[in-house]
């Protein structure tokens, strides 16, 4: 707080002396041009660079606290002050440890993770997302905003999986444009993160990355590029891992060649924490900015270390003997001072807003519109509002899940139970709570304490059968379970060993759909997992971790208050070698021959991990191998149905310069007012290369009230038919048919009409 009072006072006093004398103003012409406002940005970047000697810009790289990099006290050019995460303000730590610092107005508002956003399909609701996530930025007077997340779902046991968007690089991409762009509203850069090919947890700081150039282009650069090239975004988090053998916080293919050559990004790259391992690399790879964790960013050792780090003193020292020049530096220090007149010195002086009503609503409406309906036989779905007894097992009913799962943990204002929230939209109805099973009784991280004793003495046993009783007496069981954001399950640090439900809970939901035939079965997590018990339960319902009003979310849902509209955006499989990552080769990684120093001076062997699926991740691969998913990408239910007509396009060619419009014409056919989300695919089924059956290309998401017809209608450019040629090193769409196939999912498609590319 001291060092932000500093940077203040140098603000004020730095104007001051430039526009004050004696008693009377001198007219804003006189001010230096970084200082007026109303400069042009790359002017005011200029004149600040100008005035900068090179220990300040060297300063301006590199950490000076856990989440801060110095400014230019001299200059009255403040602190960059970042802050996770991408659903929440992180509370505030000490200057240089992890440690609470112990504010009392740092809980922050917890909105839904990422994959509940994707899984609503609805960009607005991005940009709404993005725009009050920002606002609490704002507020918090944070700079940077450490997210959102858009690596590629290509396993179910990546850790992270439920901080990013899904398994398709389109869906990703149309959802992560509009959240950059509402959260920039706030003069608050975001960081789009990890870049990339950052799919896994297990030994995240030394594995290396072997892709051919078609699928890293297809699947895992679309939505970083979308969000650079039309989200505008400010900053670019690199990622822990290798790719052809360099460290992706400072990779010349990745940071120079494809972000700031291909995709000309004029913003800034940061480094994970912890992720700079090179100082040569640092300084000529691309990086911007250094954080990091201890000396020299990873490993332990000494406080307040930051002029260890590879882009400080080392760097100086090369300078100073000539080793290296500072035509780098001041390309470093021109995205830093960018920045920083984007954010802290923006002359629109955005204030922002925390834990209000309106950012209550909006987490809430998030979450109920992002909830999945995976199944719902007999109608089960919504529950009465008559019932009069309400049975619900399961410990996710009253486990707080805003706390724990790495980065991403926050310390909440308030966060609604499950169980509260069903309590609260059924008053009439006894709601009895059977706990059902035991998975963890801890509720702390990062010294951020849920205050929940989840301690149990009944055995597994006991505890199925107590659930049992209870239930065999309910007019509706609701089981709450699913995984936790505990270490091995949906947590930042390590991945999933399995694709089944932890803590025997299997056994539970057996055990209930034997006792009671009205048993709705609610999923808790931010992967898929196995249900071997699909066909026994009536009601399935996917849910997300929904932040501090995940329960009135889900009771939103379950009463029928809120039609559910939300659509996976990623494949359950059946079985994990289902699915297209398979062998050990391809994940965690095998022990190479490289070996380097990474937590200290011992060498490490780096893991090589071949991704050799290729372009066939998710969706594209079940439908190319012919397996049939439990659930398939794109699929969610409604509590009405909707009727789809004839397809039609614009004009049945295309030009390579041009575009087609393809609509279709959807109704209400039921009884209940409710949104479909219509998806376009398109397939190439004469191309000379190997291509997918079919790939998302378009959706829109349509609210309809009973017997209601809307058309809806996508464009498609040359962009929607196109493949990368690797060794053209070009987007290549071939003249020829194409198909669009419409439908409500992956796997249902309601329509196709055909269309000719010349």
């Amino acid at each position: 707080m001291k060092k932000r009072i500093l940077f203040a006072a140098a603000l004020c006093l730095a104007a001051l002396s430039l526009i004050s004398c004696g008693k009377s103003k001198k007219p804003a012409g006189n001010l230096p041009a970084y200082l007026d406002e109303n400069r042009p940005l790359e002017e005011r970047v200029e004149d600040a660079l100008s005035r900068m000697t090179v220990e300040e810009k060297v300063a301006l790289t590199h950490a000076h606290s856990k989440f801060s990099s110095a400014g230019v006290p001299r200059l009255g050019i403040p602190e960059v002050w970042c802050t996770d995460g991408p659903h929440g303000i992180r509370a505030e730590v000490l200057w240089d440890e992890w440690e609470q610092a112990g504010w009392t107005s740092d809980s922050c508002t917890a909105f839904p993770a990422l994959t509940a956003l994707a899984a609503s399909w609805d960009p607005e609701l991005a940009r709404l997302y993005g725009t009050v996530i920002g606002e609490e930025a704002r507020y918090r007077k944070k700079d940077v905003l450490l997210g959102p997340g858009v690596n590629i779902y290509r396993t179910p046991l990546c850790g992270r999986n439920f901080e990013y968007m899904g398994e398709d690089p389109y869906l990703s991409g149309q959802m992560v444009v509009p959240y950059v762009q509402g959260v920039q509203t706030n003069n608050v850069a975001a960081c789009v993160k990890h870049y990339a090919l950052n799919n896994q947890e297990t030994d995240r700081f030394f594995y290396n990355v072997t892709i051919d150039d078609r699928a890293l282009y297809e699947i895992y650069l679309p939505a970083f590029r979308a969000a650079v090239q039309e989200g505008g975004a400010w900053a670019i988090m690199g990622s822990y891992n290798l790719y052809k053998g360099q460290w992706n916080c400072h990779n010349q293919y990745l940071l120079n060649d494809i972000l700031k050559g291909e995709w000309g990004f004029d913003g800034v790259v940061i480094s994970d924490w912890g992720g700079v391992h090179d100082t040569d690399q640092a300084i000529t790879n691309g990086l911007d900015m250094e954080f990091g964790t201890w000396t020299n960013g990873l490993t332990m050792g000494k406080t307040n270390a930051y002029d260890n780090y590879f882009l400080a003193e080392p760097y100086l020292e090369k300078i100073r003997s000539g080793a290296v020049g500072t035509t780098e530096l001041d390309e470093k220090a021109r995205r830093i001072l960018r920045l920083i007149f984007r954010t802290n010195m923006n002359p629109e002086h955005k204030t922002g807003k925390f834990t209000s009503p309106e950012h209550y609503a909006a987490a809430r409406k998030i979450g109920s519109e992002g909830i999945v309906l995976l199944k719902n036989e007999g109608g089960l779905l919504p529950i009465r509002s008559d019932v009069k007894k309400i049975v619900v097992v399961g410990e996710n009913a009253v486990k707080m899940m805003t706390v724990g799962g790495g980065s991403s943990s926050l310390k909440a204002q308030h966060e609604i139970s499950p169980l509260d929230g069903i309590r609260e939209a059924f008053p009439q109805a006894e709601v009895v709570f059977e706990r059902g099973y035991v998975g963890d009784a801890g509720g702390e991280y990062n010294g951020v304490s849920t205050g929940q004793d989840l301690r149990e003495s009944r055995s597994a046993a006991k505890l199925i059968a107590d659930a049992v009783a209870a239930a065999q007496a309910a007019d509706c069981v609701i089981y709450i379970g699913g995984l936790n954001k505990s270490e091995g399950q949906d947590a930042e640090g390590a991945d999933r060993t399995a694709l089944g439900l932890p803590y025997g809970q299997d056994a539970v939901i057996e055990a209930l759909a034997a006792a009671n035939p009205k048993l709705v079965v609610v999923n808790i997590s931010g992967n898929a997992v196995a249900m071997p018990w699909v066909d026994k339960v009536p009601a399935i319902v996917q849910d997300w971790y929904l932040g501090s009003e995940a329960g009135h979310s889900l009771a939103d849902v379950l009463s029928g208050a809120v039609n559910p509209s939300g659509k996976l955006p990623f494949t359950f499989p059946v079985a994990l070698l289902d699915g297209p990552v398979r062998t050990p080769e391809q994940f965690p990684g095998v022990p190479g021959d490289d070996r380097r120093p990474i937590f200290s001076d011992v060498l490490v062997p780096i893991l090589e991990e071949n991704y050799s699926e290729g372009i066939y991740v998710g969706y594209r691969w079940f439908e190319k191998q012919q397996i049939a998913p439990l659930f398939p990408f794109g699929h969610g239910l409604s509590y009405t149905t909707f009727a789809y007509g004839e397809p039609k396009v614009s004009k049945s060619t295309m030009t390579a310069g041009g575009t087609v419009t393809v609509s279709v014409p959807v109704t209400n056919s039921g009884s209940v007012a409710g949104a479909e989300v219509v998806q376009f695919y398109v397939a190439d089924p004469e191309c000379s290369v190997d291509r997918p059956v079919k790939e998302l290309k378009g959706f829109s998401k349509v609210f309809l009230a009973p017997g209601d017809t809307k058309t809806v209608s996508v464009t498609l450019d040359k962009s929607a038919l196109s493949f990368f040629d690797a060794g053209k090193h070009a987007w290549v769409a071939e003249p020829g048919r194409f198909e669009v196939l419409v439908g409500s999912s992956s796997a249902d498609i309601r329509g196709q009409v055909s269309l000719e590319l010349r």
